[in-house]
């Protein structure tokens, strides 16, 4: 019996997700627990593994489908059901299956005959019903017919193929079926689709296609950034790009025209024959070129590392433009057709060749890891060449090696340097957000000095065997959260929230504590939901896992919100102490600035009054002075600060 798939709670604030892409087919094997298709919400891009192991034998979501919670995605089941289903009735699911990969269909032949007039079409009974007109219903009405087409179809493709003379007409039928089509004005608007609920409008941050490409169906053609999440938009049909509406910057709603696609998809195996030798030609020129190129180097050393070091990207970029060309009229999906435009982005900064990596993400996805371990791996064959010429310019005065050595430690200039630039739509959202907090709530920050020598001592005797059966490194953080969480059951003044339009205060009987996490895209704060139930051990795992999936873009949408009080790690780069502004609604926020080594007066029983070095660190807390007051913020830090000075945690 098949088994379905259904779309499945996704965090108690996310009623419906929009299918973003299939990773199966129908009649694809699929085992447990493997991801079938990509789901996006208003808040995260996450994929939806199959429940069990068979055959996809139906796909009732089509992509850029909208659909709740609970609705049923697709259906699993075995082989032989698959097999029956396809003889008795399995004609809808396959006409699915065309409609969603036209890319499929590989032979230029089949794709000449499906968009061919009836008079030039001799096989015009496997076109589907939606590609054919009113008067052209296809002869076979039934599953076995259309088996049994397919197969004339490609008894008469073989034959072709065995024909030498088949070059002059199939160019003729390719040129026939591009004239139909143009004359035909069948065209498909490309709109901006609903990426979730409380998503009204997306920012177009680049074009991954141009006017005049020829593109395939479901092939990425534009990136679009919301506030939450960056997406990419695929082209709803294949074709030619005839027009782009939206420009790059541009902010458009929900449901805009972004662009026009023709049905040109005729003319790229036309043009493939015609292109192909070209291609060919230029990788014959490249290989020619390739071994001329090191003559120079053994005329003049020092030079030519520098002069070749700018070219080397170049080829990896054309290499990687001929495949994509050579690949686009297959109609084939390499493992390059979807990534994300934060690798892209680094693949280009990076001059990575996206073509020649093996994604190690789900899926065989190419992470953000992948392509700068590829960097790396490009960056040591010319790392060798500079050093060396460093150390031959080096090698000229006697002793300056103290001067180059203080030449690294100067900051590099940063490429932004005289820049213009948009903001990033998330950058806008965060700094509205930061405006708006200062100006609905009257916040001021009260800072304390802490003794942390004793929790030190307490880390440096156990991160060993800590790291070996949790898993993570344990570090000062889970020892702040723990004090922090345990005050604000003394002090639920904290941990609360204001209506103003009711007037009324809430102050929660849970403690879920938001963390601060620095990503590429801007700051974002994943809640620990139910903090307070945690240990030092839970919270340490805890905290290191929605780092890790925030900076991934892994993290679900509920863990994004809910939070009731917020731990911001300033000193994470130094900073010593910081006035952290509240992420509403909340009422408070507590930023941990850098342990540092100081000389400090203690009292020590034997010696009275002395000076000695301790671990010392400031915390800074920002507050909501209309239900905060003083008293009650310098009470809860002074809390704090015994509880951590203390050091009496269990580990």
């Amino acid at each position: 019996m098949a088994t379905e798939v259904k779309l499945p709670e996704l965090g108690e604030s996310v009623t419906e997700g929009t299918v973003t892409r299939w990773l199966k087919q129908v009649g694809d094997e699929v085992a447990v627990d493997e991801p079938l298709l990509e789901v996006s919400t208003d808040k995260v891009d996450t994929e939806i593994p199959s429940p069990v192991a068979g055959t996809l034998l139906e796909i009732t979501a089509n992509e850029d489908d909208t659909v709740e919670v609970g609705a049923v995605l697709a259906k699993i089941g075995s082989s032989d059901e698959s097999t029956d289903g396809g003889d008795s009735g399995g004609g809808d699911s396959g006409r699915v299956e065309q409609e969603e990969q036209p890319e499929q269909q590989d032979e230029p032949e089949q794709q000449q005959d499906e968009q061919q007039p009836d008079e030039q079409q001799p096989a015009a009974e496997q076109q589907p019903d939606e590609q054919q007109p009113d008067e052209q219903q296809p002869a076979a009405e039934t599953a076995l017919d259309e088996e049994k087409a397919e197969r004339d179809q490609a008894h008469e493709q073989a034959e072709e193929a065995d024909t030498p003379a088949d070059k002059a007409p199939r160019e003729e039928v390719a040129d026939a079926v591009a004239g139909a089509a143009q004359s035909s004005g069948e065209q498909t608007v490309v709109r901006l689709p609903e990426l979730g609920e409380s998503v009204t409008e997306g920012t177009v941050t680049r074009w991954l296609k141009q006017v005049g490409d020829q593109v395939s169906a479901d092939e990425p053609l534009l990136e679009v950034s919301t506030d939450k999440v960056d997406t990419e938009i695929p082209s709803p049909a294949a074709g030619t790009l005839l027009e782009i509406k939206v420009n790059e910057d541009e902010t458009v709603e929900v449901g805009a025209e972004l662009a026009v696609i023709g049905s040109g998809d005729a003319a790229a195996p036309g043009d493939d024959s015609g292109q192909a030798p070209p291609s060919q030609e230029a990788e014959a020129e490249q290989a020619e070129e390739k071994p001329a190129e090191p003559a120079p180097a053994a005329e003049a050393e020092p030079e030519p590392a520098e002069a070749t070091e700018p070219e080397q990207p170049a080829r990896p970029a054309a290499e990687a433009a001929e495949r994509s060309s050579q690949a686009a009229p297959a109609g084939g999906r390499d493992a390059t057709a979807y990534v994300t435009p934060l690798v892209r982005k680094m693949a280009t900064q990076h001059g990575v060749d996206l073509a020649g990596i093996v994604g190690t993400g789900v899926g065989g996805r190419i992470r953000k890891q992948d392509v700068l371990d590829a960097a790396q791996q490009q960056g040591t064959d010319t790392t060798p060449a500079r050093s060396a010429a460093a150390e031959a310019a080096a090698a000229a005065p006697a002793q300056p090696a103290p001067a180059a050595t203080s030449t690294p430690g100067a900051p590099v200039p940063s490429p932004l340097r005289g820049k213009t630039e948009p903001m990033s739509r998330l950058r806008k959202v965060i700094a509205q957000r930061m405006v708006e907090s200062l100006r609905v709530s009257a916040q001021l920050t009260t800072v304390v000095e802490v003794d942390v020598t004793s929790i030190s001592r307490l880390r440096d005797s156990v991160k060993a065997d800590f790291a070996a059966r949790e898993g993570v490194k344990l570090s000062f953080m889970p020892f702040f959260a723990k004090a922090a969480i345990d005050a604000l059951k003394a002090h639920p003044s904290l941990n609360a929230a204001i209506d103003t339009e009711k007037g009324e205060v809430t102050y929660f009987d849970v403690e879920n504590l938001a963390i601060a996490v620095d990503t590429e895209r801007g700051l974002l704060t994943p809640v620990i939901k139910e903090a307070g139930d945690l240990s030092i051990a839970g919270l340490a795992r805890k905290i290191a896992d929605v780092a890790e999936r925030t900076r991934t873009n892994k993290i679900t949408p509920d863990e994004l919100g809910g939070g009731t009080f917020t731990l911001t790690n300033t000193g994470s780069r130094g900073a010593l102490f910081d006035t952290p502004i509240i992420n509403q609604p909340q009422v408070a926020i507590l930023g941990t600035g850098a342990v540092v080594k100081r000389p400090v007066v203690i009292d020590d029983p034997n010696l009275g009054e002395t000076i000695a070095v301790r671990q010392m660190v400031y915390l800074a807390l920002t507050y909501d002075h209309r239900l905060v007051d003083g008293a009650d913020a310098a009470r809860f830090l002074t809390e704090v600060k015994v509880r951590l000075e203390a050091g009496q945690f269990e580990v």
